[in-house]
């Protein structure tokens, strides 16, 4: 692996940007989950959330090494998909006809702390793909990387 020095710094920040969308996706399965509202299949939720999470932290880690399928994984399979499964449930709400107001008005200190969390996961992912596809990351991507 090579040292830090040899990172871009684009590549550094989306490496811990992803990290931060790993952290947000895991507390907000733990608010979930503690608050009981996870209801019937919540072991296999957590279980399918915790594979997703190892997985998405050990390929952030081979992006970091310059691995090109890492960025692209990361890209496709968090970025487009990931967002995706994030915000598609939201968007249907909000397209059928619901307000914000209503919501806001009767929300929960829990609901406020997860749709929070939910801003930072979201946009943690979309600047970690930005993050990974500037120049200067670019270039590193292109440069050959010992196998690791």
């Amino acid at each position: 692996m090579r040292s830090d020095m040899g990172i871009p710094g684009t590549v550094r920040a989306a490496f811990i940007v992803w990290l931060v969308a790993v952290a947000a996706g895991v507390f907000e399965t733990v608010l979930v989950v503690g608050s009981g509202r996870a209801g019937d299949g919540a072991g296999a939720g957590v279980a399918v959330r915790a594979a997703i999470f190892v997985a998405a932290t050990l390929v952030a880690l081979k992006m970091r090494t310059g691995r090109r399928w890492a960025r692209l994984t990361l890209a496709v399979g968090l970025g487009v998909l990931g967002t995706l499964s994030l915000i598609v449930g939201p968007l249907l709400w909000l397209i059928h006809g619901h307000s914000l107001t209503p919501l806001l008005a009767h929300a929960t200190a829990l609901d406020l702390t997860f749709g929070s969390s939910r801003v930072v996961h979201v946009a943690a992912v979309l600047a970690g793909c930005v993050l990974m596809f500037v120049p200067s990351a670019n270039a590193y991507f292109r440069d050959p990387h010992p196998a690791s």
